[in-house]
């Protein structure tokens, strides 16, 4: 952004900008530089809500600008003047940014001496309206002595208007020139604003000062209704200006004196109706009260007085996770600690009094007992943050409408305490209802209709389509009845907005009530107003016939449907009466009969989580950045301070370059330090903790309820399970620096029932949404990474925990396969062969990209949910082959992908002209290679819990499923473990994208798979092994002795002639294989060695003629029926579980029989 002045002659394009031209100045206080065609530093950074002051003087040729009235200095001097010369305000924008301007229209917050604004202030009016404020005072302080007929002074902050005569036509008289003046901005914000500030001046509680009631009372009675609307609006706009553009002082006294007068306006009655009507959400950003804004510069918000010592942890080791060795602080460091937190807690309790005051204006809106003269606000405030939630959903990529997300993040925080003291004062009244520890939504929200979720997509679909699927479960379990003309398949001609806005002022007249016997409503009126979107069509209660819940379906009766916008609703339509259960219409068998609280708390906090959803935790994990610089600092600084004292004293040079990023390090430790206790008490507080934890907890109660009405969980919206997915998340990796989760009340339940949620829905077939069920699985990826959530995975009852393993196990055909992939090989890691790493030998000395990654933390096994895979594997004969088999099909893909990329790759790499590999096509690569080693792992996993699947040959596809098995292996081993071949070549290169890609992880997976299936199982299983293996046409023993080391001589020699490098051998991975794996090893080589040996010198040759067409590697031994033709076993078994065509003429195979030749052909 640059603001400045410009002339006529300026010329601006989407290059060329204010200060850009020889004739236009600016200031760019995001760069700290002015502009004239040439730039040079000047100013100081500017921030959101900070006041700039753009100053010309044409007698002397200057420009000067002042930041929140601190002059910056002259910026430009001599600038051009002259005959035909005018200069104008201009300013250059980029994308996203945005700016008040204030020409004089209004009071200027910061005025310089000498100057004046572009706009003359209205100095007759002022000079009036002062005048008339004066006359009003008077009245105030002087009241009449009846019995002495004289004039007395009195206390005007009791003053009270008791109807005196002589009061009251003064007062008229007054009014009757001071109302017109009151329509005007300039004067609301100088006069009246200043003076209704000046009275709560005196402090004490807002309710210690009756006379801004008097006031608004007054001018309700005195003021024609369009002066006082216009009057209030005006007021209402200048103290959110006021607000937001105050700078933040250490006591934030500014920001209070605000607020105070705010919630002085909207306790009176009258006055808060209306603007909640008309203005705090119309026409003004009102969230905007509820905001405390983060002061860029501390220096100037006072932080270096409220936190004079700074501290940092320094518990980090370079690779920036947290050092394992516990050191004890010095008393040094405690003292600055204790210091710091001390800073911090005067800090916080300053900006505990600004939220105090937040919460209580919202407390005002919320009020349900102000029924005087109409509806009472909280249902006002309802509606209307409703359609606040609607714009903020339908309109993601319209800037100008969004609410910014640091906005959102206290207005959550503040509407949440707002909502949790009635719903708690409501249960002190019926004790009956449920405490906010208990809080939910009730499930048939979701369906009935009462509440707008706009476009919103459900856990099933479009609603639309839930209503006409799912018609009759809605009858049978809710007492609802679908009217039949809403299930009519809508076409876009139906949709016509012109048409329908013609029906709908046709229809403008709200009916009170529709008779339905079954038969079809009324199309609704407000369903067509175009306002609304098309999508909103389907969810009006007109589409909704409610049956008696206490008679039985079949009892045809009449009942009454009222047809009602989000703006038509009324108190009754919310809460209910007279049996109508309002909100609450539709119960659910499996819903407990029992008061929750009021109905329109129930709404409230519905929309609190689709606040959170929206961009609330999007903005939490934004701040998380300020600790990372935290760190990041702190870690440079002590790297500075280690070489400080290892640099020699000779060098002063470098000791004095080092002395000088010492300070800088630390000047900046202690800016961020400042600025972070700032955001910990905001934003990452305890108490803003246990607002996030008090939300996770309402989301999993709501899927739970939801989850048991069984085919109606589908209305449910998605958000619900991502809120619950994305709170969990934001406790675990943003709040955790500052306080711990361990600590919040009912922590392990908690933990488990989310984990039971996980596990039940990642696979739940009445959730349908691509992108929702791909969230399920990772956050359950994630889930199991980690010991103590994996712990509460563990902890679910037995038979949800075994339904998770059957969903894990289906087959990978159809699904999103990798990340179902990735959970069994978390519950693997650590117990597989050469499987204990947390990152891989040869990146350890690299810095990892994020320490708190899921892939990074340490192996933490489940032999609890292996134990269950195993029991599946085995009792389900059916579950186990096609499981494995989609297992192998996916390896099979995923290694020649993987080979047939690094193919390119090396191509490109050997070619004389520059060239550059392309960035993704690497990322892809190494993908498919991590893919593959999982999948590896997986089948390790598989053979060691359950080897009978490959081993017992009395099991069908058992025999077929071990020579897939081996195929797929030697294919692995020959590629990987040929001496200088294409692997070894691109592992080499050590290209960026690709440093997970090395010999380690494959092989010992290999080699996990292979000890399993030769060494430790029983003599039986290891000979049907060892003889598949050695059948398989690709099998070479190099590739086996390639594992410790053994290369063939002449390899061996061309190795060493050509250069010094080691051979791969697993037995130099000592801190990573165990003795007894590596002894395994050698007794497999050894066997294989014999086995082989034995194999040559008994195999007799075999002709041409008699080897299978297919594979050309086994000898001819079954034909199929009808068509006669002929294969081996191993290649028409796996071509049947795929395909039942005959290779060669297409016929359906329609069995199989065994073939031998007959002697002496």
């Amino acid at each position: 952004m640059q603001i400045g002045w410009c002339t006529l002659n300026c010329r601006f394009n989407q290059e060329e900008g204010v200060g850009d031209t020889p004739d236009s100045y600016a200031y760019d206080g995001n760069r700290v530089r002015k502009w004239n065609v040439t730039t040079t530093n000047y100013g100081k950074s500017w921030a959101a809500g900070d006041i700039v002051s753009c100053l010309i003087d044409l007698e002397e040729g200057t420009i000067a600008f002042c930041l929140n009235g601190i002059s910056l200095g002259t910026a430009f001097d001599n600038i051009t003047r002259g005959a035909g010369m005018a200069y104008f305000p201009a300013i250059s924008l980029s994308f996203k940014e945005s700016v008040a301007f204030n020409f004089g229209s209004r009071p200027l917050r910061y005025p310089v001496e000498g100057y004046r604004p572009l706009q003359d202030p209205p100095v007759a009016d002022l000079v009036k309206a002062r005048r008339l404020l004066g006359f009003l005072k008077n009245v105030i302080h002087i009241g009449i002595d009846v019995t002495e007929g004289k004039l007395v002074e009195k206390d005007a902050s009791m003053w009270q208007l008791q109807g005196e005569p002589t009061v009251l036509i003064t007062l008229a008289h007054i009014f009757n020139y001071f109302s017109p003046l009151m329509c005007k901005v300039y004067l609301v914000e100088d006069v009246l604003m200043t003076f209704l500030l000046s009275i709560l001046e005196r402090g004490g509680a807002v309710e210690a000062h009756p006379l801004i009631q008097q006031l608004l009372d007054l001018m309700w009675l005195l003021m024609e209704e369009y002066e006082v609307h216009e009057c209030l609006k005006q007021l209402l706009m200048s103290l959110l200006r006021a607000y937001r553009f105050s700078p933040i002082i250490p006591d934030l006294g500014l920001q209070i004196h605000y607020l105070r007068l705010t919630i002085a306006v909207l306790k009176h009655e009258k006055s808060r109706k209306y603007l909640l009507s008309n203005v705090l959400f119309d026409v003004l950003r009102s969230v905007v009260f509820f905001y405390i804004k983060s002061p860029l510069r501390v220096e100037e918000a006072g932080l270096q007085e409220l936190i004079p010592t700074t501290w940092w942890p320094n518990r980090f080791t370079k690779e920036g996770k947290e050092s394992k060795e516990v050191k004890e602080e010095s008393a040094e460091e405690r003292l600055r600690r204790r210091a710091y937190e001390r800073g911090c807690q005067r800090l916080k309790k300053r900006i505990e009094v600004v939220e105090g005051l937040q919460v209580q204006i919202l407390k005002l809106l919320l009020n349900n007992k102000d029924r005087g003269g109409g509806e009472a606000s909280r249902y006002i405030f309802l509606n209307k943050f409703r359609k606040f939630l609607q714009e903020n959903a339908s309109n993601r990529g319209n800037l100008t409408v969004l609410c910014p997300p640091e906005y959102m993040v206290c207005f959550l925080h503040r509407l949440i305490a707002a909502l949790r003291f009635f719903w708690d004062g409501h249960k002190a009244k019926a004790p009956a209802a449920l405490s906010s520890e208990e809080a939910y939504v009730p499930p048939q929200l979701f369906y009935n209709g009462k509440v707008d979720y706009f476009d919103l997509q459900r856990l099933g679909g479009l609603l639309s389509h839930l209503k006409k699927t799912l018609k009759d479960d809605l009858a049978a379990k809710a007492n609802v009845l679908i009217d039949p003309a809403e299930l009519q398949a809508v076409t876009m001609d139906d949709l016509d907005e012109d048409e329908e806005s013609a029906t709908s002022a046709a229809q403008s007249q709200r009916p009170s009530a529709t008779l339905a016997i079954g038969g079809a409503l009324a199309r609704p009126g407000w369903l067509s107003s175009p306002t609304l979107g098309r999508a909103n069509r389907f969810l009006s209660t007109a589409a909704v016939s409610l049956m008696n819940p206490r008679r039985p379906l079949g009892t045809l009766e009449k009942v009454k449907v009222r047809t009602l916008s989000v703006e038509q609703r009324t108190e009754e339509d919310i809460e209910g009466s007279n049996g109508n259960e309002g909100l609450l219409l539709g119960r659910p068998p499996e819903e407990p009969d029992q008061p929750i609280t009021e109905n329109s708390l129930l709404e409230v906090l519905d929309g609190i989580v689709m606040m959170y959803n929206l961009s609330v935790h999007q903005q939490l994990g934004k701040m998380v950045g300020v600790s990372d610089d935290v760190n990041e600092y702190a870690m440079a600084l002590k790297d500075t301070e280690e070489k400080i004292s290892r640099c020699p004293k000779r060098r002063r040079d470098i000791h004095e370059e080092l002395l000088k990023s010492q300070k800088v390090f630390s000047e900046k430790l202690n800016h961020l330090s400042r600025r972070l206790a700032w955001i910990n008490v905001t934003i990452y507080s305890k108490e803003k903790m246990q607002d996030i934890y008090w939300l996770l907890r309402v989301c999993i109660r709501t899927i739970e309820h939801g989850d048991r009405t069984g085919s109606l969980f589908a209305f449910m919206p998605e958000f619900y399970l991502s809120v619950a997915m994305n709170s969990y998340s934001a406790l675990k990796n943003y709040f955790s620096p500052v306080n711990s989760m361990e600590e919040l009340p009912g922590y392990e339940e908690t933990l488990m029932r989310l984990a039971a949620i996980l596990a039940k829905h990642f696979a739940d077939s009445r959730i349908v949404g691509t992108d929702i069920r791909d969230s399920l699985m990772q956050a359950l990826a994630s889930y199991v990474c980690y010991p103590h959530s994996l712990r509460a995975v563990e902890r679910i009852p037995e038979e949800q925990r075994i339904s998770m393993m059957k969903n894990l196990l289906a087959p990978y055909e159809q699904r999103p396969w990798a990340q179902t992939n990735w959970i069994l090989v978390r519950l693997w890691r650590g117990c597989g062969f050469g499987y204990r790493y947390t990152r891989l030998p040869h990146l350890l000395k690299t810095k990892p990209e994020d320490a708190s990654l899921p892939s990074l933390q340490k192996p933490c096994p489940s032999t609890l949910l292996q134990r269950h895979m195993a029991d599946l594997l085995h009792s389900d004969c059916d579950l186990a082959p096609s499981f494995l088999n989609s297992v192998l099909n996916q390896l099979n893909w995923a290694f020649s992908e993987f080979i047939g990329m690094i193919q390119e790759i090396q191509q490109a790499a050997e070619r004389l002209e520059r060239n550059f590999v392309d960035s993704r096509q690497l990322k892809v690569c190494a993908t498919c290679f991590d893919l593959s080693v999982s999948l590896l792992r997986v089948l390790e996993m598989t053979v060691t819990l359950a080897p009978e699947i490959f081993l017992d040959w009395n099991r069908p596809s058992s025999e077929l499923l071990l020579r897939r098995l081996a195929q797929l292996l030697n294919q692995v081993l020959n590629r990987v473990t040929a001496e200088r071949n294409l692997f070894d070549r691109v592992v080499n290169l050590r290209l960026p994208g690709l440093e997970s890609v090395d010999h380690y992880p494959i092989l010992v997976a290999v080699t996990g798979i292979l000890v399993r299936l030769l060494v430790d199982s029983d003599a039986q299983g290891a000979e049907r092994a060892t003889a598949v293996l050695l059948a398989d046409p690709c099998f070479q023993l190099r590739s086996i002795q390639y594992l410790l080391g053994h290369a063939e001589p002449a390899a061996m020699a061309a190795a060493a002639a050509a250069t010094e490098k080691r051979h791969f051998s697993l037995s130099t991975y000592t801190e990573y294989i165990s003795a007894e794996e590596l002894s395994k090893v050698d007794k497999m080589l050894s066997h294989l060695s014999e086995e082989s040996k034995q194999a040559a010198a008994t195999t007799l040759p075999t002709s041409e003629e008699d080897l299978c067409p297919i594979c050309y590697a086994h000898p001819i031994s079954a034909i199929f029926r009808p068509c006669s033709h002929k294969s081996c076993k191993a290649c028409i078994n796996q071509h049947l579980m795929n395909n039942k065509d005959c290779f060669f003429c297409k016929a359906t195979i329609t069995g199989v029989d065994d073939f031998t030749k007959p002697a002496g052909s």
